[in-house]
């Protein structure tokens, strides 16, 4: 089982803030260090001292570390033209040399798209295939040849499909609790697919859509990573738990309903149960990006039975 660490970083964290919880999960033996893309803080926060774009982010990170697996959950469609986006996670798994995986979404977050001027097309999973075809069709055209794509929505002729990433094939993560789209998606375009926040009972059903989705297009599901994004909060004791709690405004018991809350012993055996419905990954979202004990707790005590 991989852990890796996401990050949601508009609700409050500046570059160095990010710099340094990355180089921990560098130090700590994470997979990977990841972060959403939105805009706009949620819940009754200020977000202060305001936003940062993902992909600067990650282009930073890419300089600064040198294992470390590096991407989004997930980039949101809305924001960005599907050539330009290709150009700039080629040009990251560049600066990485390799590391990168593009999470890509429709985008949902209505308010953020307001306050910042974005368009919000109520057409958005239309929009998303053809952004993945574009994206995938890029990077997989031969140096020397041409692309060209004539959809609804986008329209590319005679594209240079430059530049290439490092990777012979960046990972595409795709997610989301669609019952049909969503798996048939995954089964055409993603590496991996990612359930957020959902109960491991729920994930076996949801991820053996898209493997059912896979087979009815000759695809053999064992090519999918399945994953899940879970809270995390855990502590030594119950007082550390509690107070771990307190700090990103939750409450214990419907953490541990909700996350992977409590003891490591608690947070393994739950863990544990998502393997058993096909997890192979787990996106640990850590909301106080000041507590690096957490991490190490975590790195130590959780991840080292895992592993």
């Amino acid at each position: 089982m991989d852990l890796r660490i996401f990050t949601e970083p508009q609700q409050g964290a500046t570059y160095d803030t990010l710099l340094t919880v990355a180089k921990a999960t560098e130090d700590l033996g994470f997979d990977a260090f990841f972060r959403s893309d939105h805009y706009l803080s949620m819940g009754s926060g200020d977000g202060l001292p305001g936003p940062t774009d993902a992909w600067i982010t990650l282009a930073g990170l890419a300089r600064e570390t040198r294992r470390i697996r590096l991407g989004t959950l997930m980039t949101a469609g809305t924001f960005r033209l599907p050539g330009v986006l290709a150009i700039q996670v080629a040009q990251v798994d560049q600066m990485s040399g390799g590391r990168v995986e593009l999470g890509l979404g429709a985008g949902w977050f209505e308010e953020e798209h307001k306050a910042y001027g974005i368009p919000f097309p109520k057409e958005k999973i239309a929009r998303l295939e053809e952004q993945l075809e574009i994206v995938t069709g890029l990077w997989a055209t031969e140096a020397g040849k041409t692309f060209d794509f004539h959809g609804t929505y986008y329209d590319l002729t005679k594209s240079p499909a430059l530049p290439k990433p490092a990777q012979s094939k960046v990972p595409v993560l795709i997610g989301g609790h669609g019952a049909k789209r969503t798996p048939s998606l995954a089964a055409r375009f993603a590496d991996e697919f990612n359930l957020p926040f959902a109960a491991a009972e729920d994930s076996a059903a949801k991820f053996e859509r898209v493997r059912d989705a896979a087979r009815e297009i000759g695809r053999d599901p064992g090519e999918i990573v399945f994953s899940n994004a879970l809270v995390v909060c855990v502590g030594r004791d119950d007082q550390e738990v509690a107070r771990r709690a307190a700090a990103i405004g939750r409450e214990v018991d419907e953490l541990k309903t909700n996350g992977l809350a409590g003891s490591p012993a608690e947070v393994v055996d739950k863990i544990g149960r998502y393997a058993e419905a096909g997890s192979r990954r787990i996106y640990l979202q850590v909301l106080d990006l000041s507590d690096l004990d957490h991490l190490e707790l975590i790195s130590s005590q959780v991840q080292s039975q895992l592993s």
